[in-house]
């Protein structure tokens, strides 16, 4: 009974050994994965990323126009930036105003 489980053991073990060998001449030949999943995945990602920026600022801008009707609406702030922005107030300053635009109206 031994001597049969060895054999078969030793049988499983060299046709294991014989499909690596077969599979490792092949996989030279085989086609690269396709990287078709991933770019799609980032392009979806990219444009949801889109969408949403533009709904929240449309919100923004309506919610705005709610509490002051008429007037021009300030830019948004950046929502997940906390450094400095140059931005006071929804307006540019004068020192990153083009000469036509800084000349005093």
């Amino acid at each position: 009974m031994a001597s049969r489980f060895w054999r078969w053991y030793a049988d499983r073990q060299f046709h294991r050994w014989e499909k690596t060998v077969l599979w490792d001449m092949v996989e030279p030949y085989r086609p690269p994965r396709s990287f078709a999943p991933l770019i799609g995945t980032y392009v979806a990602a990219f444009y949801t990323g889109v969408v949403a920026s533009a709904v929240t600022e449309q919100l923004y801008k309506e919610k705005y126009w709610e509490d002051h009707p008429g007037e021009a609406v300030p830019l948004m702030p950046p929502k997940f930036y906390w450094g400095p922005w140059r931005i006071m107030n929804g307006e540019v300053p004068r020192f990153m105003q083009t000469p036509e635009e800084a000349k005093p109206a």
